[in-house]
């Protein structure tokens, strides 16, 4: 009875073990293992991926850094043609108010410890301008030959006048620099230093110490 058990243990053990569980791991398992995964992962994954997505990249990359520079050409272009536009605005703009608004904001300002107002005489002997050709003009110049300030200030009547003043004004300061620097080179500085602003139909000079604050009232009372 012993050989018997072990027997009939021995047959179903072998047989059914064997055929249930080998083949079907072997045919089953291993054979769609490598082809479904190279074919899912292998091939198509290559293919797209050098075919496609590499040319796609690349392009959009040309494209983009194109893009980018034209771009930034674009915005440097219309950048510098703002900033013509606005120093154009501020040098050649005028004023509506009249006159002697405009003079008695600059009067209001100036040192007249140091400066005398002069009359149309003094400005034809200086400028060689002839104060009834314009709207408006206020001079004032140093007491002293000793010192080489002054404050101009004119109101025009056409385009053309404000070359003529202008003309006028780079004459005297080039005479004046002339005279001081022999002995008096401080002052020769000043007229280096002079300034020398152009609003609408209003021109103005200021050769001072104080010369730029002169200046920005000018500006302010336009």
């Amino acid at each position: 009875m012993m050989g018997q058990n072990r027997g009939f243990y021995r047959e179903p053990y072998q047989g059914s073990y064997q055929e249930s569980y080998q083949e079907p791991y072997s045919d089953s398992y291993q054979e769609p293992y490598p082809d479904s995964y190279q074919d899912t992962y292998g091939d198509r994954y290559d293919e797209d991926y050098d075919g496609n997505y590499g040319e796609f990249y690349d392009g959009d990359q040309r494209a983009g850094n194109s893009f980018s520079t034209a771009g930034i050409m674009k915005f440097a272009a219309a950048f510098l043609i703002l900033i013509y536009i606005v120093l154009l605005l501020i040098y050649t703009s005028g004023s509506t108010k009249p006159f002697d608004e405009v003079a008695a904001a600059v009067e209001e300002r100036l040192d007249t410890e140091k400066l005398v107002k002069q009359d149309a005489q003094a400005l034809k002997r200086y400028y060689g301008l002839n104060g009834a050709d314009y709207e408006g003009v206020l001079f004032y110049s140093a007491e002293f030959s000793i010192s080489a300030e002054e404050v101009l200030l004119i109101e025009v009547r056409s385009e053309q006048q404000v070359q003529d003043v202008r003309d006028a004004i780079e004459e005297r300061l080039e005479s004046r620099r002339n005279t001081f620097e022999g002995y008096a080179p401080e002052q020769a500085q000043m007229i280096e230093q002079a300034q020398l602003q152009v609003r609408g139909r209003f021109v103005f000079l200021a050769v001072s110490t104080d010369a730029e604050d002169y200046v920005s009232t000018f500006a302010g009372g336009l």
